[in-house]
């Protein structure tokens, strides 16, 4: 899930090694790969499914999402690092609404299988060290979470200062969640970073221990491997800080953070193009009869309008 055209279908298709040019996703879409973890050995299926669409459809989620396959289950956030001013407002949607949902499954399996459901959320924490100075300062997601940072080569070319003030957010954004953060672009090499992170919670390969946290470079962080005194406090001015009120970090991160990006509002991210007319789901026939629908319910209005406006109203 992420931002519309923000390079889902082109992160699932690399994973999944495909040669082919992505296409625009409609609302919910799903494919699947196969990987063998060691010669000879029977294939693991990883199940894919991309929410299109931005935002604008993120109540379709509860259909992959289910108490049958949570256990198994990850969450993977691509957020457009080239439009800054829709980074919050898109993260903030997907991930409460998901949240959410799997935290009602949750609920249910505290009823019909606590040990399930105890397991899942013992793992919340697995990725955090148990003397972790931070444990009481995150919220970490419920099941595994990746954020992947896209189009890094047009981020490269921003502002120093804004790219650390992105680059710092999405670490504290990450670190407070449990999740993983990777940027990548149409690159190879950050592809395969990205690749390297999925498969991991895919198939089960092994977890990467590298990290890079420098800002002037692509960030790579996997789960647990960040801390709030690496990543600072921040960015803004101690007066500033002073004079906001925020309950929780999270909180007084998003608004220093809008201090500098003004968010779009969720009716400007949402997707109103009508995919009934987009070319690439043509059907003849169908469109044949839309087409005829279309017109009847034109004419249809139009003798409506036509006989309330002779219809004479009393006046009293």
């Amino acid at each position: 899930m992420g931002n519309k055209n923000g390079g889902k279908t082109t992160i699932i298709l690399r994973c999944l090694e495909r040669e082919e040019s992505p296409k625009p996703t409609l609302a919910l879409e799903y494919t699947f790969g196969r990987r063998a973890r060691r010669h000879n050995t029977p294939k693991d299926v990883a199940h894919f499914w991309e929410l299109g669409g931005g935002t604008s459809l993120v109540e379709l989620i509860r259909i992959p999402i289910t108490s049958h396959n949570i256990r198994s289950f990850a969450v993977v956030l691509v957020l457009d690092l080239s439009k800054p001013n829709e980074l919050w407002t898109t993260m903030e949607s997907l991930l409460q609404v998901t949240r959410n949902h799997v935290n009602k499954i949750l609920t249910k399996l505290e009823k019909t299988n606590p040990e399930v459901a105890a397991e899942i959320k013992q793992r919340m924490w697995n990725n955090l060290q148990r003397d972790h100075p931070d444990s009481a300062l995150v919220d970490p997601f419920p099941i595994p979470l990746v954020i992947i940072g896209s189009k890094y080569d047009i981020f490269h070319e921003f502002d120093s200062e804004i790219r650390k003030i992105i680059s710092k957010t999405l670490r504290f954004i990450s670190h407070y969640y449990g999740a993983s953060l990777v940027f990548t672009s149409k690159s190879e090499a950050l592809l395969l970073k990205a690749r390297a992170l999925i498969n991991h919670l895919a198939f089960g390969y092994d977890k990467s221990k590298s990290v890079s946290v420098d800002p002037s470079k692509p960030l790579f962080i996997p789960a647990g491997l960040d801390s709030m005194s690496q990543i600072g406090p921040p960015p803004a001015s101690d007066s500033d800080l002073g004079k906001m009120r925020a309950n929780t970090p999270l909180e007084l991160w998003k608004k220093v953070f809008e201090k500098t990006f003004p968010p779009k509002s969720l009716c400007d991210l949402q997707d109103t193009k009508d995919p009934a007319q987009d070319s690439q789901y043509a059907e003849y026939e169908v469109d044949v009869m839309r087409a005829q629908k279309n017109q009847e319910l034109e004419q249809y209005k139009r003798n409506a309008s036509k006989s309330w406006k002779e219809m004479d109203f009393d006046s009293d």
